[in-house]
């Protein structure tokens, strides 16, 4: 199924009423840059309690609304009785939220409930920063027959979210593209942010690394939204910001810039490799100082040693240009690496 490109996908958190499901379709139409509308009638929440959708009552506003823009309409499913009743009311998309994809046992009782179906089906990323998992939802889509399947990038729950709500991790979706280059993916900014202040730059982000498009939330007053009320944004503020992002060209023809490019490119061929010998170095000092312990009896791990290193680091981030959290990430690579070298050799001749 091939859609225009950049895919843009907006539309409420969450259905409330038909008045406002049709008033923000018409607005969100009104910009002629929406290609299809989104609204949630399932919401799966993390605690009992909060709204959690009207459920199958919206379906009919969504055709509705799909009758008076000519926007295709999507929708979150989460499991077999969701499946029917999209399916049932016609609805053009559907997507699999990422509790969802998640769960092995969710994914496969929606993957049999749509078998077969044409209809498109992106899967957003799993909570947890999990490649396979990612990749385990859609082959079980596949599995069963559904052949228009999409990805949506939502961000990462955990460590490294910061200031943003989800922590993109854009190199865990990146590897989901490598892994699955036929698959469009898109990016949903509102969920990665959390709130209205961020969505354009990471939609920029987004843009810049050649995402299939964008799905973001929009309301038609969404100070007053039911659920993700910081998150949304009105159809106009959406119109404002689709017109600023750029997505620019994947190349240039330009002799000048292919030339500039291929030498810097050559200089970072140069620079890996002198990483990576000194990183083989450096685990060779490693292995030195594993057999120093086993010698002397030592243990493996001195905690005060590894934090004194973190701490000197990460004091000299703003001098290199580089962020705490890159250097977090690299540093916790080489530890590991390290600790496995010293533990082989402790138990060097011990099988």
């Amino acid at each position: 199924m091939e859609f225009k490109r950049p895919l843009v996908i907006a539309g409420p958190c969450s259905a409330e009423s038909e008045e406002q499901i049709l008033a923000t379709a018409q607005a969100l139409a009104a910009t002629g840059k929406v290609d299809i509308m989104r609204a949630g009638v399932w919401k799966p929440r993390t605690k009992p309690g909060n709204f959690e959708g009207v459920g199958a009552t919206a379906l009919p506003w969504l055709v509705k609304a799909k009758e008076m823009t000519g926007l295709p309409v999507a929708t979150e499913i989460a499991n077999s009785r969701h499946a029917e009743s999209a399916l049932e009311y016609d609805i053009d998309v559907l997507w699999i939220g990422a509790r969802t994809a998640a769960n092995p046992f969710s994914m496969q009782e929606v993957a049999e409930a749509i078998r077969d179906t044409e209809k498109m089906v992106f899967v957003k990323n799993p909570v947890n920063g999990d490649v396979d998992l990612w990749c385990g939802a859609v082959e079980r889509l596949a599995a069963c027959g559904v052949k228009n399947i999409g990805l949506i990038h939502r961000g990462f729950s955990g460590y490294g979210a910061g200031e943003l709500r989800n922590a993109p991790m854009w190199h865990l979706a990146l590897e989901m593209r490598r892994r699955m280059p036929d698959l469009p993916m898109l990016c949903d900014p509102s969920h990665i942010c959390g709130c209205r202040q961020y969505i354009a730059e990471v939609s920029q982000q987004a843009a810049d690394l050649n995402y299939y498009g964008l799905m973001i939330e929009s309301h038609i007053n969404p100070d007053k939204a039911w659920s993700d009320a910081k998150q949304q944004l009105t159809p106009a503020a959406l119109d404002t910001l689709l017109d600023g992002i750029k997505w620019r060209a994947g190349e240039s023809s330009s002799e000048s810039y292919k030339t500039a490019l291929l030498g810097l490119r050559e200089q970072i061929d140069s620079l890996d490799r002198e990483i990576l010998q000194l990183l083989s170095e450096r685990m060779n000092v490693a292995e030195q100082i594993g057999r120093i312990k086993r010698e002397n009896d030592v243990r493996i791990l001195q905690a005060s040693r590894w934090e004194d290193i973190v701490e000197h680091v990460l004091a000299q981030s703003h001098n290199l240009d580089l962020s705490e959290e890159f250097l977090h990430t690299m540093l916790d690579a080489v530890h590991v690496e390290s600790i496995n070298r010293q533990n082989r050799v402790m138990n060097e001749g011990e099988e």
